[in-house]
């Protein structure tokens, strides 16, 4: 119960109300972060029983009887443009919340924190009928939420559940988004191979012992602007960020013959850490300080690995590092390190996919979890509608061959339908963000090339880092880069990249 929420301000008793909710999650977090980096896997069934518990108890927190009361009240209440940006955000915390009941969010949790315990093991074995036998109760409960979110929002059960990560965004829209991508990106994909197949790139030499990647990926991880005294890296099988502003954790993972696996996924998660760490500390606890949306948070990880990390200006930064780590080699040198990171290969793995091809990924996994949620397809259906995809998308082909095919995600086994096109809704905001802050800084390229990395760290924290859930996502967008989503830059974005000659930035002065 909220307590005093009856005989005091109504607002301010919300307030209290979210600030205990957020300590309850400061711990889930940490628990659940710990579950995947350190905890041995005889501890799975009690950390599972445990954070089932926790998320019971979050729930019915979040859906207590008086809360919709109460918010009525506050809205009445004096409130400035802040609190009652938070007041919205409560009011949609609380709606799709009270749709699920806590009984059905507790076997939610333990369903999915089961079968992914298990998928860490079948993956690497190919085991697809072992998956698939846990993944059934998945989806059946995945389909009940749906169903029970759509009848609260008035939406489809596959909007329901992306509503949920991408707040407004509907099916009909990603449909225009990913059609668009669909007509024009094969073509520029071949364009690309074809003349990338006359550059000359001359590949690393290892092996690169873990040790070393480890001190490079803090070395990195520092040159980014990541604050170590409120964070952790760490390994884990699939890298991730969780925790909580105050104490972030960051996991990679590494590969003694290929120490770009761990490069560019350690910058990736450090792009997620910053949000984290400069969400405006003085609402935290409170919904309006939480991250927009998943797929802004994307665009934060997106905006450092593939627009800042794998820009011309960057290698000459990189290049002393890897010499630094793992000895100098003609590998390292600033231009041919360019050519590397930008490497363009239709390929299986969707994390390790270059950023042309890396929408294609994203498609396939929408076109196979809308119809598999709306009941439209089967669990039982899924490798084949994988395979003729990646064949239809990327012309690769992984028949029987799951653990490259459709076991190598993470999410589907945790119950996270809805979230995948999050990630490319990510990469077309990056390419907005970066064409702002190239309207700014129209000298970007020369400026990260000397290591000024602040025009973009800068940018992202006054634009999108704390702002927070301030503004809706369309709001948020005009307000940092003078219109709303525009694919056209993601476009304009890859064109430049791979198709125009890359300019040497100037000598360091």
């Amino acid at each position: 119960m909220i307590g005093s929420a009856m005989t005091t301000d109504a607002y301010e008793s919300l307030a209290a109300h979210w600030t205990r909710l957020h300590h309850l999650q400061h711990l889930a977090a940490i628990a659940s972060w710990d579950r995947s980096a350190l905890m041995p896997p005889k501890g799975n069934e009690a950390r599972a029983a445990a954070l089932a518990e926790i998320s019971g108890l979050m729930h019915r927190k979040r859906t207590d009887p008086q809360l919709a009361a109460v918010i009525e009240r506050a809205a009445n209440e004096p409130l400035d443009d802040t609190q009652r940006a938070n007041l919205r955000e409560m009011r949609r915390e609380y709606r799709l919340a009270t749709a699920l009941p806590a009984e059905l969010v507790e076997r939610q949790a333990l369903v999915g924190l089961r079968c992914e315990h298990a998928w860490r093991r079948q993956r690497p074995a190919n085991d697809w009928a072992g998956f698939v036998a846990n993944f059934r109760d998945v989806l059946a409960i995945a389909r009940e939420a749906a169903q029970r979110l759509a009848d609260a929002t008035g939406l489809s059960r596959y909007d329901a559940l992306v509503e949920q990560y991408e707040p407004g965004m509907r099916s009909a829209e990603l449909d225009r988004l990913f059609g668009d991508l669909r007509r024009w990106l094969p073509d520029l994909v071949a364009k690309v191979v074809a003349r990338q197949s006359h550059e000359t790139v001359v590949a690393p030499s290892g092996p690169f012992p873990l040790a070393q990647q480890r001190a490079l990926s803090h070395a990195i991880v520092r040159l980014l602007g990541f604050d170590f005294e409120a964070g952790r890296l760490d390994e884990s099988t699939h890298p991730f960020s969780g925790g909580v502003p105050e104490d972030v954790r960051m996991t990679t993972r590494y590969s003694e013959g290929d120490f770009t696996q761990a490069l560019m996924s350690t910058i990736h998660e450090t792009g997620h850490a910053r949000y984290e760490q400069n969400r405006p500390r003085e609402w935290l606890g409170q919904p309006v300080s939480v991250a927009r949306s998943f797929g802004v948070h994307e665009s934060c990880s997106l905006s450092f690995e593939m627009q800042l990390a794998r820009s011309r200006g960057f290698a000459d930064l990189l290049a002393p590092l890897l010499s630094e780590h793992f000895g100098a080699q003609r590998a390292f040198e600033p231009d041919n390190l360019h050519r590397l990171l930008t490497r363009v290969k239709p390929g299986f793995i969707r994390v390790e996919a270059d950023e042309a091809t890396y929408p294609a990924h994203v498609i396939v996994r929408y076109e196979i979890e809308r119809p598999l949620i709306e009941g439209a397809i089967e669990a039982d259906d899924i490798p084949a509608l994988w395979d003729e995809k990646m064949r239809a998308l990327l012309d690769v082909s992984t028949r029987d061959n799951y653990t490259d095919g459709c076991l190598q995600d993470v999410h589907w086994s945790d119950g996270l339908i809805g979230y995948f096109p999050c990630y490319t809704l990510g990469a077309l905001y990056a390419a907005q963000w970066f064409a702002a802050i190239r309207r700014r800084a129209p000298d970007l390229d020369a400026r990260i090339a000397r290591g000024e990395l602040g025009v973009v760290f800068d940018w992202l924290r006054d634009n999108i880092w704390t702002a927070a859930s301030r503004y809706e996502i369309g709001e948020l967008a005009r307000r940092a880069s003078g219109e709303a989503l525009n694919p056209a830059h993601f476009r304009a974005h890859l064109e430049r990249r791979y198709l125009m000659p890359q300019v040497t930035p100037p000598p360091q002065a």
